[in-house]
């Protein structure tokens, strides 16, 4: 025979042959007890098939037919659950729809900022006017259930998924407060959350920009960014930064926020186990350093917002005032999956410039930032006593000033 047909009749047998093989590469991945011991140890990871074989029992025996979207969603959560991660996450598609409307700063939900408690979210501030607001809801209720299922244990992001929905749908709250517990049903509605409210007040002859950040959604930067930039052109002398509250966002926004202050070197850097580390720097045209600034914290103040605090105080550029800040140490990342849904599981820790992390050890809570003036917001009163505190310092700093 010609050696040079060779090639051409190899061919031919492969793609004959390429449909079999792969339909018996399938069959055997959910049947890995039907190759020889050899082949199996070689071919197939044990513990996949082990994970496959069980999927597949459950589907074929169990009594009642299982729906097999739910099985995967199920079998992806618990693995996520396994890891004991607080900020770690499995959301199905519907659930991740919510999540990605969560960071453009626009939502159909209830109008609720919260903080992640063992027993649930405890809620930190109402939106004025929103559904929560109109149903009674107050800063420091905690939501212990969302439609008669427990989120006791679930992380803020994954809790919060559940709250969210389509406008003018009903989600059943159950909730605590002054110890006793009551359930509320609150209709849905599209919910416009201003990232930043901004104000200048003028004390004794002298003008503060205040300005309230409200998250790290995709364009804060900028929107801070013109607020402040308006408030100096009205003749703003001082800059008060308000995280309280602030749960986080976007690592990339809070260098930015952080870049509005900061003129040039390092913000933040982050490490990980199969992430290189990286350093983060200022991006650039910071507002003049002249300008006294003072930043605004409290437990709420979380992740990304102690970016920024823990920039802007290491680097000298800002006084810390308020009370100590959540302590989270690590970041998140999020993986699309071909369902539709995603993981936002933790990948590394993040560093201050001097090199602190701010969390205690891994995923557990750390002490976070301990202002260098303590002084707390007052419920009972008219004026916001932290805001008066960082007036006085930023005076202070003013008159000191050549």
């Amino acid at each position: 025979m010609n050696s040079r047909r060779w090639p051409t009749i190899l061919l031919a047998v492969l793609a004959i042959s390429a449909p079999f093989l792969l339909v018996l590469g399938l069959w055997l991945g959910g049947h890995p007890n039907s190759l020889p011991a050899p082949l199996r140890d070689v071919f197939v990871d044990q513990q996949i098939a082990d994970i496959n074989e069980a999927m597949t029992d459950i589907e074929r025996n169990y009594y009642r037919k299982p729906k097999q979207s739910k099985l995967t969603d199920d079998a992806i959560n618990g693995a996520v659950v396994g890891l004991k991660d607080r900020f770690s996450n499995y959301f199905d598609a519907k659930q991740y729809a919510s999540f990605l409307e969560s960071t453009s700063g626009a939502f159909s939900g209830i109008g609720l900022d919260v903080l992640g408690d063992p027993a649930g979210l405890k809620i930190q501030r109402v939106i004025p006017g929103a559904p929560a607001a109109r149903a009674g809801l107050v800063a420091g209720d905690l939501v212990t259930a969302v439609n008669g299922a427990s989120i006791a244990g679930k992380s803020s992001d994954a809790a919060t998924a559940l709250i969210k929905g389509p406008p003018g749908t009903l989600v059943t709250l159950t909730i605590s407060s002054d110890g006793k517990r009551r359930i509320l049903k609150i209709r849905r509605a599209r919910i416009e959350v201003p990232v930043v409210a901004s104000t200048v007040e003028s004390v004794k002859g002298v003008k503060y920009g205040i300005d309230r950040l409200s998250s790290f959604t995709s364009g804060a930067h900028g929107e801070l960014r013109q607020a402040i930039d308006s408030q100096l052109k009205a003749g703003a002398k001082a800059i008060i930064l308000d995280l309280r509250g602030n749960g986080g966002g976007l690592l990339d926004e809070a260098v930015l926020v952080a870049s509005i202050f900061i003129p040039d070197g390092t913000i933040v850097s982050t490490d990980g186990r199969t992430r290189e580390r990286q350093v983060y720097k200022a991006t650039g045209g910071a507002i003049s350093t002249k300008i006294p600034v003072a930043v605004l914290t409290d437990k709420g103040t979380a992740s990304a917002s102690e970016i920024v605090a823990a920039a802007l105080s290491e680097r000298g550029r800002a006084k810390i005032i308020g009370t100590p800040t959540f302590g989270k140490g690590v970041f998140q990342e999020v993986m699309r999956l071909s369902s539709g849904g995603a993981l936002d599981i933790t990948v590394g820790e993040y560093f201050t410039p001097k090199g602190r992390n701010l969390g205690g050890g891994g995923v557990k809570q750390g002490k976070g930032i301990t202002p260098g003036m303590t002084a707390a917001d007052l419920p009972k009163t008219t004026v916001d006593e932290a805001i008066q505190v960082a007036i006085l310092q930023l005076r202070k700093q003013l008159d000191a000033t050549p």
